[in-house]
């Protein structure tokens, strides 16, 4: 996971702001029960004579190495603009007190709300906060807004989620998520083991670190405990009552993160004042963010923390509930630099300029008339190809090279395609489209994957949504059941929302498959899925009409940032992602490698760097050789203290129980200290 800043000649650097900007390092935070979290502050130099909002960040990423990059361009900014703006590493991480058990805990709740009443105990405060913040940090500005602290006013959340089981690196439509289920776990797994920095916190550093070592548990074991979506995972999750989040909220997603689906339920159904924005891009901040356009965010945060922190009123309220780009038609490929479109503007979500259109299953093709009987004649059968998935990118992108779909005729083959006519007419789709379908399995247990796909006239395919559903799960993901071979079943299969444009002259292919490799863990035996048109079986798809008001949308300033802080680069960064096919034992591996870089920041002497291998290999027509395996090495020190973790965690199954390992092996100076390996079994629950 890389917290780098990109340099490019689109963004626009401020060196002077209305306010003189103070940094205060290595500030401590006292909680009640003896700990302390360790805060960076950056705030206007006269801010304890004219008391200023705060803006919160609480990440467990470390503020003073890895995260130290990015945060020097967003930080000073807000500043320097007027607000406190606090960086806070979460209990047990960077230089904060103790160890972190799992993530979105109470306990890391409980620390924000009494940060909260430190806050307001400052001279240099107003009592008013916001917090911000991109993955676990969107997602804690939820969960913690749902607390409903006096002193927090309003919400800036990116790339985050309302729906802990839904939408998150766990599972997928029942599924789980093999892909990134381990992954993330294993990536937390190293960065938990993380040390105390000796020259903030003394000669204890050496004994913390131990406790970390020995007490941090991998995730993964309790989140394979909870397969079904159960009260572990309603525990976070701001859907169960969207009542409670009673704040202003500004959502933020891009059609290539793994999360944006969570952007239009937020639009819909939080209570208070609710803005969304989604863009093309990955993972990321959308002042840095990949694909271009990159808008001015930062100026976006301002007048969204000026209308709510300052009551200063902006306009922004005046605008569109929910703004987003709708992608022109490119052809596949690995890594975009740019996406052309256009932005339009909703009222609300549910929009009134969006409308279902049906794509009725005719045989091997898709039209807008139900021409079938339902005989078995036309019956679609789906067999499963182990090997049908290994081109279908990463689940949620960064923006590193290689992390998108490639041309999807690799997986057609190992897939069953249904296709459009050629479109007469130019369909605009915002939304997420729905396989609705009447089907029959032959065995217990099955798994149904769908990839929307546009095919140009001159064959290339590029995928604009999937989805899957554990058709185990079809009636709830609290209460599966086993299927019966040979029944029907009505399912419904949300694919992920998107803002596309099909040309006239393309054609629109969905591709089925009880198989997802690695998305999907596969079911414990090959299955066919057996699809009946004719009953009830359709593609739901969301096209928009274009709105007169939509040519005044998305009226955004050019990105601008604080000045990115020094760093040396002592090693660049490396990307790869092969897919290899060893066709002697039939086995087929992905093999995803990241070579985060390493750097030296000047202003604190640390250097810190880090590598990750993941891989993922399955054998033609044998579902239990699945096997995921991730390993982590991660270096961070200064002048004589130096330390370094390796860990590598691995997950496979058989028919009846998942097996998991997980080995973290830590170094002073080279010297091996600390070694520890947990092994775990979990019986499969309808996975």
């Amino acid at each position: 996971m890389v917290f780098n800043v990109k340099d490019s000649e689109r963004r626009r650097t401020i060196r002077r702001f209305p306010h003189e900007v103070e940094e205060r390092n290595d500030v401590w935070i006292p909680l009640s029960d003896g700990k302390r979290l360790a805060a960076t502050i950056w705030l206007p130099k006269d801010a304890d004579k004219q008391p200023v909002p705060a803006i919160l960040e609480y990440l467990p990423y470390r503020k003073n190495d890895f995260t130290a990059i990015r945060d020097s361009i967003r930080h000073p900014y807000f500043a320097g603009h007027g607000y406190a703006s606090i960086r806070v590493d979460i209990r047990g991480t960077g230089d904060s007190d103790g160890y972190l058990p799992d993530e979105y805990t109470k306990q890391e709740q409980d620390d924000a709300l009494e940060v909260f009443e430190w806050i307001q105990a400052q001279p240099w405060s107003t009592g008013s906060v916001g917090m911000i913040g991109k993955s676990w940090g969107g997602f804690n500005g939820l969960q913690i807004a749902a607390r409903q602290h006096p002193a927090l006013k309003a919400v800036i959340t990116l790339c985050s989620t309302d729906d802990r089981y839904a939408d998150d690196v766990h599972y997928r439509g029942g599924n789980i998520l093999a892909s990134d289920m381990l992954w993330w776990a294993s990536t937390m797994f190293a960065y938990n083991a993380r040390p105390q920095d000796p020259q903030n916190v003394g000669d204890s550093w050496r004994d913390n670190w131990l406790e970390r070592l020995d007490k941090t548990p991998p995730f993964v074991e309790e989140w394979m405990r909870h397969q079904r979506r159960d009260a572990y995972w309603k525990h976070g999750s701001v859907c169960e009552d969207y009542s409670k989040v009673n704040i202003p909220v500004y959502a933020v997603g891009g059609w290539q993160d793994g999360y944006t689906n969570a952007v239009f339920r937020m639009v819909e159904h939080l209570p208070g004042p609710v803005k969304g924005l989604i863009g093309p891009w990955a993972h990321e901040y959308p002042e840095v963010a990949t694909p271009e356009p990159a808008i001015g965010f930062l100026q976006e945060c301002l007048r969204w923390w000026d209308q709510w922190l300052k009551e200063e009123e902006t306009g922004i309220m005046d605008e569109p509930a929910l703004t987003t780009w709708i992608q022109d038609y490119a052809p596949p490929q690995v890594t975009y630099d740019e996406r052309p479109g256009k932005w339009v503007a909703d009222d609300a979500w549910p929009s009134s300029a969006v409308s279902e259109e049906k794509l009725f299953i005719n045989g091997d093709g898709l039209s807008l008339q139900d021409e079938a009987t339902g005989s078995e004649d036309e019956s679609v059968h789906v067999p499963s190809v182990q090997q049908h998935g290994l081109h279908a990118g990463v689940w949620c992108p960064f923006g590193q090279s290689g992390d998108l779909p490639d041309d999807q005729r690799l997986e057609d083959a190992h897939a069953v395609v249904l296709r459009t006519a050629p479109f007469s007419s130019d369909l605009e789709l915002l939304g997420r489209p729905v396989l609705h379908a009447s089907v029959s399995v032959n065995e217990e247990n099955a798994l149904l994957s769908a990839r929307l796909s546009i095919k140009a006239p001159t064959g290339e395919s590029t995928r604009i949504s999937w989805g899957m559903l554990n058709l185990n799960h079809h009636k709830s993901h609290e209460e599966p059941e086993p299927l019966e071979p040979g029944k029907r079943y009505q399912i419904s299969v949300p694919l992920d929302a998107l803002g596309q444009e099909v040309p006239a002259g393309y054609v629109l292919e969905l591709a089925l498959s009880p198989a997802f490799w690695p998305q999907a863990w596969p079911s414990p035996k090959p299955v066919t899925v057996t699809l009946h048109p004719g009953d009830g079986t359709y593609l739901s798809l969301p096209v928009r009409e274009s709105q007169q008001r939509d040519q005044y949308a998305g009226q955004f300033d050019v990105p601008e940032t604080a000045e990115v802080m020094g760093r040396e680069i002592l090693r660049r960064e490396e990307r790869y992602r092969n897919v290899v096919h060893r066709l002697v034992d039939r086995t087929w591996e992905l093999d995803d490698f990241s070579d985060e870089g390493e750097r030296r920041l000047p202003s604190n002497g640390i250097q810190y760097g880090s590598q990750n291998r993941n891989t993922f290999t399955i054998r033609e027509d044998d579902p239990l050789s699945a096997k995921v395996r991730c390993q982590w090495t991660l270096n961070i020190g200064r002048d004589d203290w130096q330390t370094k973790l390796v860990t590598d965690s691995s997950m496979t199954a058989d028919k009846h129980d998942f097996y998991l390992e997980n080995t973290i092996t830590a170094y002073e100076s080279d010297e091996e200290i600390f070694i520890k390996t947990w092994r775990t079994s979990v019986p499969r629950d309808f996975n």
